[in-house]
């Protein structure tokens, strides 16, 4: 059986800003590299180990990932380009404070976040659980058994985990929060509603 993990990347300097980072490429902060540190000290006393590290081309989430694979003394983490993070369109580099008013009556709002649907330029939903499709299987196809992390984003690591159990898009952007360096759980043994298996303090959203 495989087990996949997603880990969100630590705060960036856009999170700590309040800006929309899509595709976006700035590094983490200090606060977003003892959140990854938090995040190892998590998988050490679960007695988690990992056969691969995957990592999005984005920095916040390769020196996450980096973070991860050189405590635990493992090679530095491949760069898998699927696991990308939302292509924002020209809502990248907004103030996030902005979405409702800017981008209404186009919205869904959870208790913590305002997600636009269709903004300019941007990757759309059912486009995104499409690529999270090809995600899973091209992990599932590589790695058929063992145990795998991928160090990913916000809404694509929410969509592979919405498809994993076979869940809509609209399931993804409201069934639960996926916080700065917390890490969620893909296995058949492992039900969706027991979605985290390490939640962290979060300084931001």
């Amino acid at each position: 059986m495989l087990k996949i993990y997603i880990a969100r990347h630590g705060q960036n300097e856009d999170n700590k800003n309040g800006i929309l980072n899509g595709h976006r490429d700035l590094p983490l902060t200090d606060l977003g590299r003892a959140q990854a540190r938090e995040l190892v000290k998590g998988i050490k006393e679960k007695g988690l180990t990992f056969d691969a590290v995957l990592s999005s081309p984005l920095c916040r989430a390769c020196e996450t990932g980096e973070i991860i694979t050189d405590a635990l003394g493992l090679p530095k983490p491949e760069i898998l380009p699927g696991l990308i993070e939302r292509d924002f369109g020209t809502m990248a580099g907004t103030l996030i404070k902005d979405i409702e008013v800017t981008y209404a009556p186009h919205i869904i709002k959870t208790s913590l976040i305002t997600y636009a649907i269709s903004p300019e330029g941007a990757e759309t939903f059912p486009d995104l659980l499409v690529r999270a499709k090809k995600v899973l299987q091209e992990v599932q196809d590589k790695y058929g058994d063992g145990s795998v992390l991928l160090a990913c984003h916000g809404d694509i690591g929410k969509f592979i985990y919405a498809v994993y159990y076979g869940h809509d898009w609209m399931w993804a952007l409201t069934a639960f929060h996926f916080g700065n360096s917390e890490l969620l759980l893909l296995s058949d043994d492992s039900g969706s509603e027991d979605s985290h298996v390490i939640r962290i303090e979060q300084h931001n959203h």
